[in-house]
């Protein structure tokens, strides 16, 4: 046994000893020193004992000096300890891709050899320093996907040898920096999906002679076509979700194949690229004008585009008009021409196109009957709010089952109930019943003919929304002359250093520890200032020990602090107090991943503490509560529900306490609609923008909160995921009136899993009470007894009587046609059957439809 036991410390040791004793000040030393420091999971399979050269992903030169080091991908997590890879100094090709890196070491910029960074895929946060100008021979950059911030550095300029730069996928702002023109190496660029604003620099599309790849999309950037009319090699363009402006003719050059401009402010009549005979249309594989303001008729040139895969001309403002030529684009694959005012029948050309896997023609004004489409690869189809009838040909039925989506509701069809399932029935039609023939779009459920504005009226819109939101920020804040200040305890950081647990802390309904030994012990994490070392004990400090005075509210996960982290750090703190099944490593994980999720219309999530069993949120604070509060007008103190913030009264010297929300801003049906359309777009992005999709499972008035500038933005979500399954199935039922009737049936088998159409019924229980000013239950029906919201309604708007439903503060303002319309999305939203709700990107395009124009 002896000699077993010192056998197996031999082999540990043999073992062990490269990653400890390899010779200091070598490339062999840092490359292993890294591994050990940054828990590398890729490590157990190397051969420490042979020439570093021979090990996974590591690269030499005939001198072995490491050239190259590869480690995506290799499970590495934390800070880049100094001297490390920062001191391999012929190093020229460096990829941590695909990993868990937090923050780079400080000597990282001294590599002046690097020909090739890519640092993609991590949890990086912090600034761009300019000391990324002494990258002077790199000719590949690839940051994207991590939490960067602030301005490109101006020192970009440097990196004159530059073909590739990716910083996609981060929080950078302000403008694109004149830096950059002098790259002009560069083939790709892509800052999409950043916070960039101001306009290009002068002479942005002349520096680049050799770029080949351009995409901006999803920033606020503004100008024009003749930005990049000089970009004479440019074969792919998106400049998509920006604010550029103007005429798309410029665009159309050679020798460009991707074109994508949609949801900018692009305008003018559509004819001007007709003329621009010039243009080889056949290099043409991409093109995207969607959700712009162009007009006249859909130009006539598309026929000419042979090789087109991909086209999107939706939600624009062209003329009324037949069903433009397009049958011979036989590689089609994606057509959008909703909402086009498109008249006359749905042309038999499009049985040709047998590569078609999308489909959407709704909102037009096409009549007769469906054709045979082709089949073979159609996934998604939606040919709704329009004016067909007749029957669905058989062999599209068949295909149903097979489809991802369709849509064939608000039509005149007749259709034959033996022809097909109950099943494809219900989930394919809007009021369907089992007679035959069956009328799939009842009368009461017609929309109104959408009205076309010119682009004067699109200026006045946008002018009239600014000074709107101006007078209503003067409404809410201009009075102010006192606020009331609200008083914490705060203790001196050495007052805490002695402060031991477990730490005990009662509310009115929970009784919750936090089993730690030492409150300066637990970090805290702070995501966008992850150099600040904050502990639980600055938490106990921020919250008064966490005392009943800073109780905001008790919510299903527990109850919300408001407190003041040193720096002023104005945080709202929740407490998740149920038991996880997650480990420490796992809620740490998943609370990362919800902090890197951004949007306008969520309340982002500032950091996390890890104490005891306790998982502690920390949000930032939103300074003008929850829209449930605001709509039902309860005063201070009055905490009924979730929320963070009752704080919406002010101290005035002359006349004290007001309440200075729901009076001024609830009168208006606007104010009520960019409510409803935040919140759907907050919804929409969670369902669709995220991958894998997050379900909210708990949508609901006290879940939208406004922040200071009166923006709706929704909160909570992700949370139900850290804990075990019992709460899980819980929350995921919804709260009292916002739960859909799926989770109210008698269970048979196993628990119902929450899916997007849960959230989608949430939001249109919310919507309902934008409308109506009521509460989901419990409130006063007329002429309903032991009715709720949704029943009430739902029972109007089936009568053609939707208007007897509208809130009194905002009926009779001339309006009570949108809000209608409203409330007929809040029956889609509500159906029984969840197949039959909407998804919520089709909502925001259903709310973006009835949006109110100025003055209104």
């Amino acid at each position: 046994m002896g000699l077993c036991f010192f056998g197996s410390i031999l082999v540990l040791a043999l073992f062990f000893r490269p990653l400890t004793c390899q010779q200091p000040n070598t490339d062999a030393f840092f490359v292993s020193d890294f591994m050990q420091k940054m828990g590398s999971t890729s490590s157990q399979g190397f051969n420490f004992s042979a020439p570093v050269c021979s090990w996974q992903g590591v690269f030499c030169d005939a001198k072995q000096r490491v050239t190259g080091f590869v480690a995506s991908g290799w499970g590495l997590s934390g800070v880049i300890p100094d001297t490390t890879i920062g001191k391999l100094s012929k190093l020229q090709t460096l990829d941590l891709s695909n990993n868990k890196i937090s923050s780079l070491p400080s000597d990282l910029w001294s590599l002046g050899s690097l020909k090739t960074l890519n640092l993609s895929f991590n949890q990086i946060y912090g600034s761009l320093p300019n000391n990324i100008g002494n990258f002077g021979l790199l000719e590949s950059l690839d940051l994207s996907c991590n939490n960067f911030s602030g301005a490109i550095p101006e020192a970009i300029s440097s990196l004159v040898s530059l073909q590739v730069l990716k910083l996609n996928q981060n929080g950078l702002q302000l403008s694109v920096p004149w830096g950059i023109l002098n790259c002009q190496s560069l083939v790709s660029i892509d800052l999409s999906s950043n916070q960039l604003n101001g306009t290009l620099p002068h002479g942005f599309g002349t520096a680049f002679p050799k770029l080949k790849t351009l995409n901006l999309a999803r920033n606020d950037i503004q100008g024009k076509a003749s930005d990049f009319s000089e970009l004479k090699s440019i074969t792919y363009l998106n400049i998509s979700g920006n604010l550029f402006h103007g005429s798309v003719m410029g665009f159309f050059q050679e020798p460009l194949e991707v074109i994508d401009l949609s949801q900018n402010h692009f305008s003018g009549h559509i004819s001007q690229v007709q003329f621009n005979s010039s243009f080889n249309w056949s290099h043409l594989v991409y093109l995207d004008l969607s959700e712009n303001l162009l007009s006249g008729e859909i130009f006539h040139y598309l026929y000419h585009a042979q090789n087109l895969e991909h086209l999107n001309l939706a939600h624009n403002r062209f003329s009324r008009q037949e069903f433009p030529l397009i049958g011979t684009l036989l590689g089609l694959q994606y057509l959008n021409l909703s909402r086009n005012s498109l008249t006359g029948h749905i042309p038999t050309e499009l049985l040709q196109m047998s590569s078609l896997n999308a489909l959407d023609l709704s909102a037009n004004h096409l009549t007769g009957q469906i054709p045979l489409l082709s089949i073979k690869n159609l996934q998604i189809l939606d040919v709704s709010h329009n004016n067909l009838s007749g029957q669905i040909p058989i062999p599209l039925l068949e295909k149903l089952p097979w489809m991802e989506r369709f849509n064939f509701s608000y039509n005149n069809l007749t259709l034959c109930a033996s022809e097909f399932s109950n099943q494809t029935l219900q989930t394919a039609f809007i009021g369907s019943s089992n007679d035959c023939p069956i009328a799939a779009n009842p009368g009461l459920f017609k929309r109104g003919v959408p009205n076309h504005r010119g682009l004067k009226l699109a200026l006045a819109l946008t002018l009239s929304m600014v000074c709107l939101l101006v007078g209503l920020l003067f409404l809410a804040f201009g009075c102010r002359r006192k606020t009331t200040m609200w008083a914490v305890k705060q203790n001196s950081y050495k007052e805490e250093q002695n402060i031991s647990g477990p730490f005990s802390f009662q509310t009115d309904s929970t009784t919750w520890v936090a089993d730690v030994k030492q409150a300066t012990s637990v970090p805290v994490v702070i995501f966008e200032k992850p150099l600040l070392n904050f502990t639980f004990a600055d938490l106990l400090s921020a919250t008064s020990h966490f005392e009943r005075g800073t109780l905001l509210a008790e919510g299903r996960f527990g109850p919300v602090y408001r407190g003041f982290l040193p720096g002023g750090i104005h945080v709202a703190v929740k407490v998740l107090v149920h038991g996880s099944t997650m480990t420490d490593q796992e809620a740490a994980r998943e609370l990362e991943y919800l902090g890197r999720i951004k949007h306008p219309n969520l309340v982002p999530l500032t950091g996390y503490c890890l104490a005891g069993d306790q998982r502690i949120a920390i949000y930032d604070y939103m300074e003008n509560g929850n829209f449930q509060n605001l709509l039902h007008d309860l005063p201070l103190g009055v905490q009924t529900t979730e929320d963070w913030s009752t704080d919406t009264w002010e101290e005035d010297e002359n006349n004290g306490i007001q309440n200075v929300g729901s009076e001024g801003l609830l009168t208006t049906w606007r104010f009520r609609h960019k409510i409803a359309l935040g919140t759907a777009r907050a919804l929409a992005f969670l369902h669709h923008g995220c991958s894998p999709p997050i379900i909210h499972r708990d949508v609901k008035a006290s879940s939208v909160y406004l922040d200071s500038n009166l923006e709706p933005r929704l909160s909570d979500f992700g949370l139900a995921k850290i804990f075990g399954n019992g709460l899980e199935d819980e929350i995921s039922r919804g709260s009292p009136g916002y739960v859909p009737p799926e989770f109210l049936q008698p269970e048979t088998g196993s628990p119902k899993a929450p899916t997007p159409k849960s959230d989608v019924y949430g939001f249109g229980v919310v919507l309902f009470e934008l409308i109506t000013g009521k509460k989901p239950i419990e409130d006063d029906y007329p002429e309903e007894k032991e009715a709720t919201l949704v029943s009430w309604v739902r029972g109007l708007v089936r009568k053609n009587e939707g208007s007897r439903a509208i809130d009194p503060k905002i009926c009779g303002t001339g309006l009570d046609a949108q809000m209608e319309e409203a409330l007929k999305i809040g029956y889609l939203c509500t159906a029984d059957l969840p197949s039959k709700r909407p998804s919520m990107q089709q909502i925001v395009g259903l709310l973006k439809d009835i949006e109110p124009v100025a003055n209104q």
